[in-house]
């Protein structure tokens, strides 16, 4: 029974061929197409909204030679947003709870921004691993442990996202596991697990959001530092 629990994070197959490409391409296909009218339906409005009102606020404080990166991180953040909903639903899977994954995202888009900050600014980009005004017996020290960091941050990305969505889905599965469990035995505390698990997916539901959010507003962190 145990295991079983696992076996929602198994990417699925169909006669020994992977489904997590359709799980990945699937979501794109829910976004509205834009027109050329000059009038559009409260969708597509409400969805150029989002974009306008999410880029403005990602690019704000990042120098206009960063501005360059707001279609891609706009992007990302639909597509993370859209398949970590997606999974909430019955019977789907959910590829942002692969590791290999999250890590494809963050691993080449961490090394951009440090390979960009190495090339632009040199000098800032290597005085980050030695604070001003470090005593000099701290200095080795220092730069040993602000590397480990710096060279943590494409784990912490894909980890964060990895974990706080497969804990969840987890917490749901063991909580609708109880509630069906305890449906004859016990219908009055069956009653309050279902009523506990509905708050828990309304919560998933923003957990989801926040994720895709923080996955994104790290990386724009480490491009405004770069």
């Amino acid at each position: 029974m145990n295991l079983s629990f696992f076996d929602q994070f198994m990417s699925p197959s169909l006669l020994g061929i992977p489904l997590i490409a359709l799980a990945i391409i699937t979501p794109w296909l829910m976004f509205p197409t834009p027109t050329h009218r000059w009038l559009n339906n409260r969708l597509m409005t409400l969805q150029s909204w989002f974009i306008n009102q999410f880029t403005s606020q990602l690019m704000q404080p990042i120098n206009l030679s960063g501005h360059k990166w707001a279609m891609l991180l706009t992007a990302l953040m639909l597509f993370l947003i859209s398949m970590n909903l997606l999974g909430l639903l019955p019977y789907t899977f959910t590829p942002t709870t692969q590791l290999s994954l999250n890590m494809a995202f963050a691993l080449p888009l961490w090394l951009t921004t440090v390979l960009i900050g190495m090339f632009n600014q040199p000098t800032i980009a290597l005085s980050h691993l030695l604070p001003e005004g470090t005593p000099t017996p701290l200095i080795p020290i220092l730069i040993i442990i602000e590397t480990i960091s710096l060279f943590i941050r494409p784990l912490a990305l894909g980890v964060r996202l990895t974990a706080n969505l497969t804990a969840g889905h987890l917490l749901m599965q063991l909580i609708a596991t109880a509630a069906f469990t305890l449906t004859n035995m016990m219908p009055t505390v069956a009653l309050l697990t279902s009523t506990i698990l509905l708050m828990l997916t309304i919560l998933e539901v923003a957990v989801a959001m926040i994720q895709a959010y923080v996955f994104i507003l790290l990386l724009s962190l480490y491009l405004q530092e770069n």
